[in-house]
């Protein structure tokens, strides 16, 4: 059913293209032949789509215009698949392609079934998004199909890049794939002029094309790009590094720690290793209380020492909680009304007589 309804997809496509196709181009376009071509033309006129087709040996096949939009080449649960999709692009950290997935979705629904339509209206109605995040960084539309146009094709691209710091440097690069987390793009290339696979987050990307020539793929850095990127997010990427050991299963622990704030390591059925990092020790150690699991050190020791500096330090706040009196608010005393002196005659200085 799927590889039938790409064909007619793509059948459709080229008939779009407002000539005049014969059978046996049509044919070799979609690699059937040319019975599959017409029975798969009698399927789109029976989804409502006007194809004439001209007889004899410089006849061929020509979409009509006019036509009612026809139902779509979709099941049911292909459909209501396409419309969760859609509503959640709304809020994937996509420049631009919020605004489109509304469109798109409103055009989805004209065309949907009554029963499909309630149910992707139940969908939007009642569902709350909690992707808005005002820490969330955009990638423009355009420059993410751009990418993934380049790694599709396997061809050399070029752009700006602004790391941290905001300093901008020139890149050339072999690009693989795109991998997205929940708040934002990356995309994994082999960096020709360091000879090194390296991590870009595609919101500082500006390319800078013509892009090309064509590459042979290379073999790609992990098997697991989703983990490899998430090791580089969470840990290779901050100047404070650790290895802590969780008593906790790994699957539990993975229930509240993301990918992009450590990479968990199964140990037995009750611990697992947590690899994580932070802008500084003290940034990674409030992180690391925050996480609400009993966890063991393993490096580095400048890490236990700051625990045991902080235990030091809440045990006197603790201390000295527990003994100091509780002062009494200062009230201040009720303000006495104000009385003007009352006013006293003024009497004119005599004058004297001549």
């Amino acid at each position: 059913m799927l590889e039938t309804s790409a064909r007619l997809l793509r059948l459709l496509s080229l008939l779009q293209a407002h000539r005049e196709w014969t059978g046996a181009d049509l044919a070799q376009r979609l690699g059937v032949t040319p019975r599959t071509v017409r029975r798969d033309v009698e399927r789109l006129r029976e989804l409502g789509y006007p194809v004439n087709a001209s007889p004899g040996t410089g006849g061929g096949y020509q979409l009509g215009a006019g036509a009612e939009l026809p139902p779509l080449l979709l099941d049911d649960d292909e459909a209501v698949a396409v419309a969760v999709g859609l509503r959640t692009a709304a809020g994937n950290g996509v420049e631009g392609i919020g605004e489109a997935s509304v469109r798109a979705l409103a055009k989805l629904e004209q065309v949907l079934p009554g029963r499909l339509r309630r149910r992707v209206s139940a969908l939007n109605e009642f569902t709350v998004s909690m992707l808005r995040c005002p820490q969330r960084s955009t990638v423009d539309a355009s420059v993410l199909t751009e990418l993934a146009t380049v790694c599709r094709d396997s061809e050399r691209l070029r752009f700006a890049y602004r790391d941290h710091d905001g300093a901008t440097t020139r890149r050339l690069v072999e690009p693989h794939r795109l991998v997205c987390s929940e708040r934002r793009w990356y995309l994994v290339a082999w960096d020709v002029d360091r000879a090194d696979w390296r991590t870009f987050r595609a919101d500082r990307v500006e390319p800078r094309p013509p892009h090309g020539p064509r590459f042979t793929p290379r073999t790609p850095p992990a098997e697991d790009l989703a983990a490899y990127v998430s090791r580089g997010v969470a840990q290779r990427a901050y100047v404070a590094q650790a290895v802590l050991r969780l008593h906790a299963p790994a699957a539990e622990a993975a229930q509240q720690i993301s990918p992009s704030a450590g990479v968990l390591e199964p140990l037995d059925d009750r611990s697992c290793l947590l690899r994580t990092g932070a802008a500084s020790l003290d940034h990674l150690l409030v992180h690391v209380l925050l996480m609400g699991y009993e966890f063991d050190v393993v490096e580095p020791p400048e890490l236990r020492e700051r625990i045991a500096a902080a235990r030091d330090r809440l045990g006197r706040a603790v201390q000295r909680s527990a003994v100091a009196p509780v002062a009494e608010p200062v009230t201040a005393p009720a303000a006495q009304p104000v009385t003007a002196p009352a006013a006293q005659p003024v009497t004119a200085p005599a004058t004297a007589s001549g």
